[in-house]
């Protein structure tokens, strides 16, 4: 059944700018009315001292189907998102094989459509094999339905071959995101170059890996038409230089991690060698966190996009130089934010909510991310209230690479809604 009315929620919506407690009625899987105290003879679903908001909107996730479903798969990663309360999963092709041809999009849209679980797009590559040698065909892909492109895990280092791909979009009218590393300047790295590499030894990759690969992107962009997004921003100068290039007007995003605003390079002091604090871009200084932290304020950065990057506990139980990057996240996501930025008045919950749905779907022309009347009811309640441990036992992802693993966080997904349908509930997260 999807016919139905929230009660007496704290209605979070950025897009139409409301912020109160109203009444939500969804029949059909489609949201018809936000008031006041709507009477109807549907099913209540009771929200008061409840956040309602729409469903969160994931543009950079990695779900590893085909080829690693040992770390994830289309399932699992779905399960994840709907307890971290995303509604919509936009899924990186940095798979084996590489989703690098049409086939291998028709093949996820239709697991996806079979699963049934979260609204699931496709990222396209921007070469074959994330190779950065030659363009993929990005005009088949974008037909069979891919919402962006990118080589994410790999930078693209050829110049022109990042023109080339520029010029080539514009005619598809998509966006291409950037994983901004020279790995001139960047490998063998395993953390951020500086005090604290120093202090354990490691090998350290700067700022300027990723700061100089922004800047030259920027030169490229402005003479092109393409929107160019910046994957997981890292760096104060990152920030800046894109705060820059908005203000000339150059047709460019980006977005920002939940670690890249809570964990510092620090962490790893307290934490030595904790493979579960090894990602890319590796945490950097708490001046660059500061700044990021100023980039979600100030609309220099658009969203804010997990990087869900699982991996099995054998390949992050290594040597830290032999570990593979990343983590998850989606499950955590949200409570982390709350916990860390918005009870420490460091954002607002509204500025939060909107970075987590509209401002994401925006950026990839996503009709989503919003509570409007007509709309899809893509819809999460939670609990800001009630604190829990992320338990190892109760994730929906097969993995567990988390350094928030057994930590108390604050803020639980009660109930989310995919197209009016419930898709977790209360008694299922518990």
């Amino acid at each position: 059944m999807n016919s139905f009315v929230i009660k007496n929620g704290l209605v979070i919506d950025p897009k139409n700018n409301i912020n109160e407690i109203l009444d939500i009625e969804v029949i059909d899987g489609v949201i018809t009315r936000v008031e006041k105290n709507i009477n109807s003879n549907l099913k209540h679903i009771d929200a008061k001292h409840k956040l309602v908001c729409p469903g969160f909107v994931e543009i950079h996730a990695h779900f590893r189907e085909p080829g690693y479903t040992h770390k994830e798969d289309l399932q699992t990663g779905s399960l994840a998102a709907l307890k971290g309360g995303y509604t919509t999963v936009c899924v990186m092709p940095n798979t084996n094989p590489v989703i690098d041809a049409p086939y291998l999009v028709d093949y996820l849209k239709l697991r996806a459509k079979n699963l049934n679980l979260v609204n699931i797009e496709v990222i396209g590559a921007v070469t074959k094999s994330l190779a950065g040698q030659e363009l993929a065909n990005m005009a088949l892909l974008k037909k069979s339905g891919v919402v962006a492109f990118s080589d994410d895990g790999m930078p693209i280092m050829n110049a022109k071959i990042m023109r080339n791909a520029l010029n080539y979009l514009e005619n598809l009218e998509a966006p291409i995101i950037l994983h901004e590393e020279d790995h001139n300047l960047s490998l063998p790295a395993t953390m951020n170059e500086g005090s604290v590499s120093t202090k354990l030894g490691l090998t350290g990759t700067p700022g300027l890996a990723e700061e100089v690969m922004i800047a030259r992107d920027i030169v490229l962009a402005k003479e092109s038409k393409t929107r160019v997004h910046v994957a997981h921003v890292s760096t104060k100068k990152s920030v800046k230089l894109i705060r820059a290039a908005k203000e000339e007007g150059i047709n460019i995003t980006c977005e920002v991690t939940p670690h890249h605003l809570t964990l510092s390079e620090e962490e790893l002091l307290t934490r030595p060698y904790d493979t579960n604090l090894k990602m890319s871009p590796p945490l950097r200084t708490k001046e660059d966190i500061y700044e990021c932290i100023a980039g979600i304020n100030d609309g220099t950065i658009d969203a804010i996009a997990t990087d869900h990057a699982p991996h099995s506990i054998a390949e992050k139980d290594q040597e830290f130089s032999n570990a593979p990057n990343g983590i998850i996240g989606l499950e955590s996501a949200f409570s982390i934010l709350y916990m860390n930025l918005v009870k420490k008045e460091l954002t607002s919950l509204f500025n939060l909510v909107s970075k987590l749905t509209i401002e994401p779907a925006k950026v990839l022309n996503l009709n989503k991310g919003s509570l409007s009347v007509g709309s899809s009811a893509d819809i999460t309640i939670i609990d800001l209230d009630q604190e829990y441990i992320l338990d190892r036992s109760n994730l929906g992802s097969k993995s567990s690479n988390s350094p928030w693993i057994n930590k108390k966080l604050l803020g639980k997904v009660k109930r989310v809604y995919v197209n009016g349908i419930e898709k977790l509930t209360e008694e299922s997260h518990d």
